[in-house]
């Protein structure tokens, strides 16, 4: 994407000609990635399919040109030298910002409290730079692509056993091959100590089996008619978690003395990793990686070259703010956050920043940020109170202000369970559920419906009452998070004017994680409405997303990174989520989505606020550029995922200095 450098005071000259909006995206085509060797996209089955829990959430140049011989397996990667993370050349560093708020607690990938966003989030689109999974998933077209896995992976005929080798060329940092044997003893310890992508897979996977040193056979749990109970996450399974060494797996097991709490906990500072960057330097300000110089996708079986940045930094600053500020600076090159009115960076400071989009809404909207409820505070399991918040938020101001219009409006793409993407849309009947949606702002049909629910103010204080009792919330949401804190805000606000008195909290993320993640013990009263997100572009999509938001098989889990965080339970929505896997016809499948929207819209057990993109993707082409952007013409497609998620990480291969 030089064309930020090389046309822009061309394009500033035609906006003022021509009063056009400047593009933030198009001009000069950036080096086209190729796919690995034996990389067909990996044929998709047609019902949805399910990913495991993400390990973390809620982000992140060149020493050398990157070289045509692969680095000889046996030798182990270099002991690197005492860190000096404020000497890092600027030509050889990417920065990001965004995805790390708060200190890395740890580097354990079988832990899901590491806090440690750049290296650990299991995932559709899986976070890649230091773990690596089998394939990678491309939101932009829908198929999987070989990363540790040689070539596509085959079904058996009765689509029960799903089998897959591992490319000879790939090996730990030790210096030691990635085998089959890994893959299995990482889905064993997965079961052995419940972790999360464990306890989300058990029910559908039965076994993963080292058939020998270099292939897998995953088999599935089957039903009382010898059916795969569903072969679509065990699909899922291959792009969304890593492969983990046996070795060093071991060691830790030694470690611990196989103590459960304790494998979960350890720091895990010696682990083995097979991905392109590791450690390099991380303390309370920043995360600093270095690239592995005998990394293995050197090979050519896979990008033939390492990627183009020496070092991945993270400086972790307080809030968006103070990012956006890094970003205008030429300090951040790559930013996973939300900046307000992204546009005028370009359009008004003249900057060489851009966008994936040229124009609103900048980004591919597909995640939805999403208010839950507390079901347990008293009046909050009433629907009249609930529905009547939801309905009486402004989101056109939401929209306006916290998204700075970097979202679609609910008149434009009604709620639903479904993103704004055509089609998702195309999979619910719009009219049979048309009496239930709201768009927001309705105060008089809110007021109506408390009226109606005999929930209303008998005290003259100005709060309506239930059970004789004001109906007081905490609407709460991680603090530096500022288009989120700005739409609780806004909820708040709703609240005063139909006479529910709603104050807002603002706690650090690296507390609030805990908190709302932990789905075995009741909410805090601080807790009452809280903003969490949804799965955004998947395989499993519409299905993996209303699953998470709604079914119940999520309550009561120690470790709850996967979605229902104010503990909803409805016994008809579980059953629709459990048959529709195993559904092929699109007719049917349409009218149990439709009966899904008709239940959530309904009970609503929670609201969403926005339309998001799945990753804020806006980079500053002061010192890097090439970048992904919408009509690149990579091939694959590289999405707008920061350069660090499933085949997004492709980006990171094309780089170039903008003053070599």
């Amino acid at each position: 994407m030089k064309h930020k450098s090389s046309l822009f005071s061309i394009l500033l000259g035609l906006l003022l000609i021509f009063s056009l909006s400047l593009a933030a995206c198009g001009g000069a085509t950036p080096t086209e990635v190729e796919a690995p060797a034996e990389s067909a996209p990996v044929e998709e089955a047609t019902a949805v399919v399910e990913e495991a829990a993400p390990v973390e959430e809620a982000a992140p140049t060149e020493e050398m040109a990157p070289t045509d011989e692969p680095a000889p397996v046996e030798e182990a990667a270099p002991v690197e030298e005492a860190a000096d993370p404020n000497a890092l050349p600027r030509n050889e560093t990417l920065y990001s910002n965004g995805q790390q708020w708060g200190p890395v607690v740890g580097w354990n990938p079988y832990s899901s409290n590491n806090n440690n966003a750049m290296a650990i989030a299991q995932q559709d689109n899986a976070r890649v730079i230091m773990f690596e999974t089998p394939y990678l998933y491309n939101m932009l077209d829908g198929q999987v692509y070989p990363l540790l896995a040689d070539g596509p992976f085959t079904w058996n005929d009765e689509r029960t056993e799903l089998t897959f080798k591992i490319k000879p060329a790939a090996h730990w940092s030790d210096g030691t091959p990635v085998t089959a044997e890994d893959v299995a003893y990482t889905w064993a310890t997965h079961l052995k100590y419940s972790t999360p992508t464990g306890t989300g897979n058990v029910d559908f996977i039965d076994a993963i089996e080292a058939v020998d040193p270099q292939t897998v056979v995953i088999k599935a749990k089957l039903d009382e008619n010898g059916q795969a109970l569903n072969p679509l996450i065990v699909a899922a399974y291959v792009s969304s978690n890593y492969v983990i060494q046996k070795a060093w797996t071991q060691t830790l097991e030694e470690r611990v003395g196989d103590d459960a709490t304790a494998f979960l906990a350890d720091p895990a500072e010696d682990v083995v990793y097979s991905g392109p960057y590791h450690k390099y330097f991380a303390d309370d300000s920043k995360v600093v990686y270095v690239r592995d110089d005998n990394y293995w996708g050197q090979d050519a079986s896979m990008w033939g070259k390492l990627p183009v940045p020496k070092y991945l930094g993270h400086v972790i600053f307080k809030d968006n703010a103070a990012g956006t500020t890094a970003l205008q600076a030429g300090e951040v090159d790559v930013s996973q956050q939300f900046n307000a009115n992204v546009q005028d960076l370009w359009l008004e400071n003249d900057l060489p920043i851009s966008t994936y989009l040229p124009e609103a809404p900048y980004g591919i909207g597909a995640s939805l940020p999403t208010a839950f409820f507390n079901l347990d505070s008293p009046g909050l399991d009433q629907v009249a109170v609930r529905k009547a918040i939801a309905m009486a938020v402004d989101y056109p101001t939401i929209i306006a202000n916290a998204m700075t219009d970097q979202s679609a409006t609910f008149d434009q793409v009604p709620r639903s369970l479904m993103n704004p993407t055509p089609g998702e849309q195309a999979m619910y009947d719009h009219e049979a559920v048309a009496d239930l949606q709201w768009a927001g702002n309705d105060i008089e049909g809110a007021k109506a419906l408390l009226d109606e629910a005999g929930i209303v103010d008998t005290d003259g204080d100005g709060w309506r009452e239930y059970n004789g009792e004001n109906l007081s919330y905490v609407a709460t949401c991680p603090n530096g998070w500022s288009d989120w804190q700005a739409a609780i805000e806004v909820v708040a606000a709703a609240g005063a004017e139909i006479g529910i008195d709603i104050t807002t909290n603002f706690p650090e993320w690296s507390v609030y994680q805990t908190v709302v993640t932990k789905s075995d013990a009741p909410l805090p009263e601080d807790y009452d409405i809280f903003m969490m997100w949804s799965d955004g572009a998947g395989p499993t999509q519409p299905w993996g997303r209303i699953r998470k938001l709604i079914s119940s098989e999520f309550n009561g889990m120690t470790s709850n990174w996967n979605g229902n965080w104010g503990q909803y339970e409805n016994p008809d929505a579980d059953a629709i989520i459990q048959a529709i896997p195993a559904e092929t016809d699109p007719d049917a499948l349409k009218a149990m989505y439709t009966d899904l929207v008709k239940i959530y819209l309904t009970d609503v057990p929670s609201f969403t606020l926005m339309y998001r993109p799945q990753s804020f993707h806006t980079v500053n082409e002061s010192v890097w550029t090439n970048f992904p952007h919408e009509g690149d013409g990579t091939n694959p497609p590289v999405p707008p995922l920061n350069l660090t998620d499933g085949w997004s990480i492709a980006g990171l291969y094309n780089l170039e200095l903008v003053n070599p």
